[in-house]
């Protein structure tokens, strides 16, 4: 699978984020997108998405597809969990293949054992992020897109996530946005 990102262009009225972007997304690839807040980091994952529309220039998805829109495994910057369901719940619902058990695995992890049938809303935003990884990770998908994934994590639970997304990336591409690309060494770096 490809993704070719070709002469993006976007404008919030008279202020340009992106301007004639390429970039070429392939297999077995892992990219780091990094660059000062406001630098079109968030707006370049919702055009891959389909969240959003460039003002100019065409996303192309190369590859056998069966739909017309990227099927990807995705942590947004705000962790957009059901706060009134725990952990567990949180992973189940993202892919009816996910029995609890397979949800508990997966979250222990990364999560304290009594962290994971509290309602995400007891949970610090550390705890937080981490369930947004592991739900993202848990979803069938073509791609990994991570925005900011490691906000609020101290350096030891930074490397398990990375060693954690690593492991399920399998041979997909993963594409991150970080200010802070420690640990991320592997990745190809796109500044904006």
């Amino acid at each position: 699978m490809t993704i070719d990102l070709e002469n993006i262009s976007k404008s919030y009225g008279a202020r340009k984020v992106l301007d004639n972007f390429n970039l070429e997304i392939a297999d077995d690839h892992s990219y780091v997108i990094t660059g000062p807040s406001g630098s079109g980091k968030t707006t370049l994952l919702r055009i891959i998405l389909g969240l959003e529309e460039p003002d100019s220039g065409k996303v192309h998805l190369m590859g056998d597809y069966k739909y017309a829109w990227l099927n990807a495994g995705v942590v947004f910057q705000e962790n957009r969990l059901c706060e009134n369901f725990t952990a567990v719940q949180n992973v189940v619902m993202v892919n009816k293949k996910n029995s609890v058990k397979v949800a508990e695995e997966e979250l222990l992890r990364l999560l304290p054992e009594d962290s994971i049938h509290k309602p995400v809303s007891e949970l610090s935003g550390g705890m937080k992020r981490r369930v947004s990884i592991v739900r993202a990770c848990c979803i069938p998908s073509d791609m990994l897109i991570l925005d900011e994934p490691f906000t609020g994590l101290d350096s030891d639970n930074r490397k398990l996530a990375i060693d954690y997304i690593r492991e399920k990336q399998g041979r997909n591409p993963l594409l991150i946005t970080a200010h802070d690309t420690e640990g991320l060494e592997f990745c190809r770096e796109i500044r904006l």
